[in-house]
């Protein structure tokens, strides 16, 4: 029998929202890169303590995402995301009147524990909203918002901590209410307001009437256990944990690198590489997008992991030069891992989509691991070797390209004329 092909309607004003969230989720996770050398500073810490600020954030998916699951089959999905927006407001203001490291530490986790409510129940809604065939594309678009605002942020970094606040009203506020010794801390002040206004656009946007099929809905703990039977289940959990890891590993020691190795300066020079870095993320999903239309996603995958690897061991091993365009590069050809792996998974099993959204946004906890393990490597040996471990995590995304089996392909264009 065949499947039913009538074309599912697309919710373009779901769609917007949920691409103005991955904008808000980049923007406020990936200031971290930016500002990490100064919290280093601002702390004294050591890299392995430096290394456990990424950790209490990326952990928190860890210990949310299946709950969030849970969550997303007994709330809606607007109260989900009001709820995450209004808990990462009272995180943020928290940290802004108690400026200390254990308390920035339990802000990282509280945001990242939202982060996580967020991302399960966005991307199967992203899935049901644009359809199953578009999902790769528009996955892909979603990543193109999300390294837009990661490009941002780190200029934003920069105003405030470089300006001089008595020339700006507004940053004189932001720099006001934190220590004088903190300015970056200001950054805090921003998500608050940028939070506020989420909470205000999730309740007034009108919702269709629209349910998810059975196989999106994040199901009960039999749904999980059938999922961890499945080997296509713990692959692309590592896959994800490995993306995760190779992504947040590079941002956030680029800067610190840099002004080991090289002297630069990690409020100029340094903010800038990462901004440079998240560009070319960005740029890198604009091509995918193409490439996506009319080559299979496995292909890509490969053709990426090859030359992300090639860019990573020339920016370790170059010159300062070498390095300031290599690192930005490695971004670039890392661009499309995520939403290739997040599709091929999606696309590889036939049942229980939610449930499966919330086991691989648990692999996200490799952005709070790898880092650490850079770090703590860095502390014995030195941190080049340290990222040298990414070649690790590079080398089984690689692998993806060669064992992934989709039961859906993502669409492609011929660009061959047809003879019917």
């Amino acid at each position: 029998m065949k499947k039913d092909i009538s074309k599912p309607k697309i919710y373009y004003p779901i769609i917007a929202l949920i691409l103005l969230i991955f904008f808000v989720i980049s923007f406020i996770t990936n200031i971290l890169n930016s500002i990490i050398v100064d919290v280093k500073t601002s702390f004294d810490l050591s890299l392995t303590l430096t290394g456990l600020l990424p950790f209490s954030f990326f952990i928190a998916y860890g210990v949310m995402s299946i709950p969030a699951g849970f969550l997303s089959e007994k709330y809606s999905d607007k109260k989900l995301l009001t709820i995450s927006f209004l808990v990462m407001m009272i995180a943020s203001l928290g940290f802004v009147i108690f400026p200390s490291y254990v308390v920035f530490s339990v802000t990282l986790f509280s945001l990242g524990c939202c982060m996580a409510v967020l991302q399960v129940v966005i991307n199967p809604m992203l899935r049901v909203a644009g359809g199953e065939e578009h999902f790769a594309f528009n996955s892909v678009l979603a990543q193109v918002v999300f390294g837009l605002a990661s490009f941002a942020s780190p200029y934003l970094y920069q105003k405030i901590v470089n300006s001089d606040s008595k020339e700006n009203f507004i940053t004189e506020i932001l720099r006001s209410s934190v220590p004088d010794n903190m300015p970056w801390a200001s950054l805090y002040v921003v998500f608050l307001v940028i939070c506020f206004v989420l909470v205000l656009i999730v309740l007034s946007t009108k919702y269709p009437d629209f349910k998810k099929n059975e196989d999106e809905k994040a199901g009960d703990s039999s749904s999980y256990l059938d999922l961890l039977k499945n080997k296509w289940t713990l692959l692309f959990f590592i896959s994800i944990f490995c993306y995760t890891g190779i992504e947040q590993g590079i941002g956030n020691w680029i800067s610190q690198f840099l002004k080991q190795y090289h002297g630069f300066d990690e409020k100029t020079i340094g903010a800038n590489t990462v901004a440079y870095f998240w560009a070319m993320l960005t740029i890198g999903c604009l091509l995918g997008l193409v490439l996506l239309k009319i080559m299979d996603s496995r292909k890509i995958l490969i053709m990426a992991s090859i030359a992300a690897i090639t860019s990573l061991l020339f920016a370790l091993n170059g010159s300062a030069e070498v390095a300031l365009i290599c690192f930005p590069l490695v971004g670039f050809f890392i661009s499309v891992m995520w939403s290739i792996i997040f599709s091929l998974a999606l696309n590889s099993v036939s049942a229980h989509h939610g449930s499966l959204s919330g086991i691989l946004c648990t692999g996200i906890t490799g952005a709070a691991i790898i880092p650490f393990i850079i770090g703590w490597i860095g502390e014995l040996l030195s941190l080049k070797t340290g990222m040298f471990f990414l070649l690790i995590p590079m080398g089984f995304v690689l692998s993806i390209g060669f064992w992934a089996s989709p039961l859906v392909n993502n669409k492609t264009i011929s660009l061959k004329k047809s003879n019917l």
